[in-house]
């Protein structure tokens, strides 16, 4: 799970670092990517990880879907959700060097991180 874990952690401070053209939809039988999981940030540091997985996420090439929130009974804890057009937009988002550096500037806020866990979205509001 190590692999899932730095994909997830590397994927979701990507995901905030880099603004750009958003790609066209997937084809409909395109298999979507999903990643969920749980970053705790130091004490009193989740809202400004917040801010940092945030940043550029609107235009996000390859991205469909990134959610960020609070966790509700953790005053540390975010939960993010991301769904891709594929594996390959999602890996291909962690070599911009945008990524390397929201990666960077999230590192030293991020206490820990949950297993993160790879979906196959299927569909839902907002995803085409």
């Amino acid at each position: 799970m190590e692999l899932l874990r730095r994909d997830f952690i590397a994927g979701s401070t990507a995901v905030a670092a880099l603004a750009g053209t958003a790609q066209a939809g997937a084809p409909a039988n395109a298999a979507m990517y999903g990643l969920i999981g749980r970053m705790m940030a130091r004490p009193g540091q989740r809202g400004a990880l917040a801010e940092i997985l945030l940043d550029g996420v609107s235009d996000m090439p390859g991205c469909l879907s990134y959610i960020v929130a609070e966790d509700g009974e953790n005053a540390d804890a975010l939960w993010i959700t991301e769904v891709w057009e594929s594996r390959e937009a999602h890996a291909a988002s962690l070599s911009l060097p945008a990524v390397r550096a929201a990666i960077a500037r999230a590192r030293p806020l991020i206490a820990g991180m949950d297993n993160g866990h790879s979906t196959r979205p299927i569909g839902g509001h907002g995803l085409k």
